[in-house]
């Protein structure tokens, strides 16, 4: 029997015993058979990213991918996300092994594009990083500096107490990423235009 876990703009996410059963849903506005295909390539391209982002950190195992269905089956990972159990963690080690981990991802390319407390589950001392549907590769700067800042404002949003200090942790890090001086005078340029836009406001 599949337990209905989370209503999502692009997919709904399911348990199934010891599966997560994500199923990329249907766009009434969109033309039939472009949507099929639409959905068809995300879900193609997410499993594919997953895959390559196993070899490097812990992410959960892709079980079964049926792309007639628009389904991604992968192993249910026992622990809980970041966003509940943040005021319990050490946040020191925590932080540092994100920034670790994002680093590995963009030194290979690898793009999250949604880095929140609330795509990662702590289980047994490892940081499992779940939902890469807004993921994609790259090997611009710009865009692992966007990614890093996406970081930022989530956890300014989510944990404005330890947000600075934890960011800061999470640099710490992020300083084995092979561009990081490239990486982060691009990342003062990206939070320059953040702040021009918030105050256009």
């Amino acid at each position: 029997m599949k337990q209905l876990l989370q209503i999502g703009a692009e997919a709904n996410i399911y348990r199934q015993g010891n599966l997560i059963l994500k199923e990329r849903v249907k766009k009434q506005y969109r033309h039939e058979k472009i949507d099929m295909l639409i959905r068809k390539k995300t879900t193609r391209f997410e499993s594919r990213l997953l895959e390559k982002a196993s070899k490097i950190i812990p992410v959960p195992k892709i079980i079964n991918v049926d792309e007639k269905n628009m389904l991604i089956s992968m192993e249910y990972i026992d622990g809980e996300k970041l966003r509940d159990c943040f005021d319990f963690v050490d946040k020191k080690e925590v932080c540092i092994k994100i920034g670790t981990q994002v680093a590995k991802l963009h030194d290979n390319n690898i793009i999250h594009g949604d880095l929140t407390t609330s795509n990662m589950i702590v289980k047994e001392g490892n940081i499992f990083f779940i939902d890469f549907g807004l993921g994609y590769i790259s090997t611009r700067i710009e865009d692992k500096a966007v990614d890093l800042h996406l970081l930022k404002r989530a956890l300014d949003s989510k944990h404005y107490k330890d947000a600075e200090k934890c960011f800061n942790l999470v640099l710490k890090g992020y300083q084995k990423s092979k561009d990081y001086n490239l990486i982060m005078d691009r990342f003062e340029k990206v939070e320059k235009r953040g702040r021009y836009k918030r105050k256009k406001k």
